[in-house]
């Protein structure tokens, strides 16, 4: 090792640092990810900020907490793009290039992560939410109130916050050459548990027994298997999070005990892609209630100020959940809020 004096402006230092960029990993998808990462915010971020408004219209009319509950979700995305897409990839890296103080890059960090857990743990929020209203519908009605839903939210942002502070010390595996050392371990394992497999075994067990309780009651009443739009919403969104997740919480298990991002471009394309297709999902929601929902539908043009074709409304409810020659079950019923 040579000698470098205690200086951060020593000459020395500078051509290391100049040899180790040349021994790192080249991005292979070279301009591809800033043109991603741009179109996803110049259309993702206009499209949360709609959502949430025709979400916070109907929680204010309907006072249900699903609502809430979607709400914290959008704004928690809105968070999202903003700290993780803008202001840590597009400004920090390409515009700033990393030149930084390491406090500015770790503070970005607890903000990055602190909006992440909000995002995910939200969804866990509405998973359970839903969970009681169809399995406890007599319950859920007296423990399920606004002022509740509210402390619920709250506790939730707070507790992301929280939970992003340790992540300061998370380290930058796009500078970092060094291997994993046992803190950035244990941290990568706390994110990898509280991001993605802590949530997704909630969703699937919360999801299936949804599902088997719905499939049971329909079969006892004789009734054809309708699922209510809010639970069908529930079930879209936990879907496309464990698809999306799924390969991002792959690579950083590889990146702990494998290669290094720094050393093997295939990790490094490998990172790249993963947080690609993670943070898509992100812009994804509003087309998911678009699709499901035609109370969505008309908020949104409500607030887009567009005429629409009038369309009775009993009609199209009852041809959005149930069939023809079908009654309506109450226990559905009462698990649907859009």
């Amino acid at each position: 090792m040579i000698p470098i004096p205690n200086s951060s402006e020593s000459p020395l230092l500078d051509v290391k640092e100049k040899g180790e960029d040349t021994d790192r990993s080249p991005c292979v998808l070279g301009i591809i990810p800033l043109i991603y990462y741009s179109i996803l915010l110049c259309l993702g971020l206009p499209v949360n900020i709609l959502t949430a408004v025709a979400l916070s219209r109907l929680a204010s009319r309907t006072k249900k907490s699903s609502y809430s509950y979607l709400l914290a979700l959008t704004t928690s995305d809105i968070l999202t793009q903003i700290f993780i897409i803008f202001v840590g990839f597009i400004l920090q890296t390409v515009i700033l290039h990393r030149e930084v103080p390491n406090a500015f890059v770790h503070m970005v960090s607890v903000l990055e992560f602190s909006s992440n857990h909000a995002s995910i743990w939200a969804t866990v929020a509405l998973t359970i939410d839903r969970y009681f209203a169809l399995c406890y519908p007599l319950q859920y009605r007296a423990f399920s109130y606004p002022e509740r839903t509210r402390r619920v939210i709250l506790s939730v942002f707070l507790s992301a916050f929280v939970t992003g502070i340790p992540f300061y010390w998370w380290s930058d595996v796009w500078r970092d050459s060094r291997k994993p050392s046992l803190m950035d371990r244990i941290l990568k394992w706390v994110h990898c548990f509280m991001i993605y497999f802590i949530p997704c075994t909630i969703f699937i067990l919360t999801n299936s027994i949804i599902i088997y309780r719905l499939r049971r009651k329909t079969k006892i009443k004789k009734y054809k298997l309708h699922i209510g739009k809010t639970t069908a919403i529930l079930l879209g969104i936990t879907t496309v999070f464990i698809v999306l997740w799924a390969p991002r919480t792959i690579v950083i298990i590889i990146h702990m005990y494998v290669s290094s991002v720094n050393k093997d471009w295939k990790v490094h394309l490998a990172m790249d892609i993963s947080n690609m297709l993670a943070l898509l999902n992100t812009g994804v929601n509003f087309f998911l209630y678009c699709f499901v929902s035609q109370r969505f539908r008309d908020i949104v043009w409500e607030i887009l100020r567009v005429p629409r074709l009038c369309v009775t409304e009993g009609k199209q409810v009852h041809n959005e959940s149930f069939s023809d020659s079908t009654p309506k079950p109450v226990v559905i019923q009462m698990g649907t809020a859009f």
